[in-house]
């Protein structure tokens, strides 16, 4: 599986693995800013994007509406999860009214089934 993160502060394949999740049979890319956010989807080719929403120069929250319009105009394919990965819920809501598959607290993201799937 193939994961790109978008988050500015937070190590998150670091903190994936502290908490146990074996990470060996995914490629993991962590963006620590928000520039071009299409173009690096598209050059990834990711299965799961992670979306922190407070991050220069778009948020979580703009880059989910750039990918919902570059998906919608047929440039790039909708990655098969989109996930908000923001500290406060009340951002993380604003993602999954926008069309995020999920939305977790970044702290507890080691949580999430996907991190089972093959």
């Amino acid at each position: 599986m193939r994961v790109l993160i978008f988050e500015d502060t937070y190590d998150i394949e670091a903190m994936l693995e502290s908490a146990g999740v074996d990470l060996s049979n995914h490629l993991v890319l962590q963006r620590w800013n928000s520039n071009e956010p299409v173009e690096q989807i598209e050059k990834f080719a990711p299965d799961v994007v992670l979306l922190d929403f407070f991050m220069p120069p778009n948020t979580g929250l703009q880059v989910l509406k750039l990918l919902n319009k570059a998906v919608m105009e047929k440039r790039i394919d909708r990655p098969q999860h989109i996930i908000g990965i923001s500290s406060e819920p009340p951002a993380n809501e604003l993602m999954k009214h926008e069309g995020a598959d999920e939305v977790i607290v970044k702290f507890e993201l080691h949580a999430l089934a996907i991190w089972n799937e093959i």
